[in-house]
């Protein structure tokens, strides 16, 4: 199930508070610029399936926000517990950073955990299967896949070669919850 805890930026303890409600969250995050929505696919997926089966079974959602934001390319990205490179992909984004671009994922299965820090609270946002979310450029956030990840995730860019990074130095990260592991859903 999806869920947002909202916690004060100086108390990675205890969340101000915990929502578990798609609609409800979508309007929390909303309020502070974050898109989120449920997205269904147009057609069954089978495990395994190309990329292009998996953007064609969500292909009219792609579409309207390519359409509504400028977005020029679709990829999917996948990533399992057994994958010889997963703690240093898991690693990669765990501290606080910014884009210069808008960060778009839609989670086909599995989870992840955005955390994003916005106007002094933490927004730890877990994305499971249905979930988009859209993070703008110039945010600070961190990603976590879980030291047992699993998901398979539609990505949307403006520029695939500007999505890069910038670590902001601040060690925020390092005081709020990590993801744990979420075994897959039974096909």
């Amino acid at each position: 199930m999806s869920q947002l805890r909202i916690f004060d930026e100086g108390d990675g303890g205890a969340p101000l508070a915990t929502i578990g409600d798609h609609a409800q969250i979508a309007r929390e995050l909303g309020a502070v610029g974050v898109r989120f929505e449920r997205w269904e696919a147009s057609r069954p997926i089978a495990p395994g399936a190309s990329q292009d089966e998996v953007i064609a079974a969500y292909s009219a959602d792609i579409e309207r926000l390519k359409n509504e934001n400028g977005y020029q390319s679709v990829d999917v990205i996948s990533l399992t517990p057994e994958h010889p490179d997963r703690a240093a992909l898991r690693q990669k984004f765990l501290n606080e950073h910014t884009h210069s671009e808008d960060e778009v994922r839609f989670f086909v299965a599995g989870a992840g955990q955005f955390t994003l820090h916005l106007d002094g609270k933490v927004y730890d946002v877990l994305c499971e299967a249905g979930d988009l979310i859209g993070v703008p450029d110039g945010t600070r956030h961190w990603f976590d896949m879980s030291e047992s990840p699993y998901f398979v995730a539609i990505r949307l860019f403006t520029n695939k070669e500007g999505w890069i990074a910038n670590f902001t130095g601040d060690d925020i990260a390092q005081r709020f919850p990590r993801m744990t592991p979420r075994p897959p859903a039974a096909a």
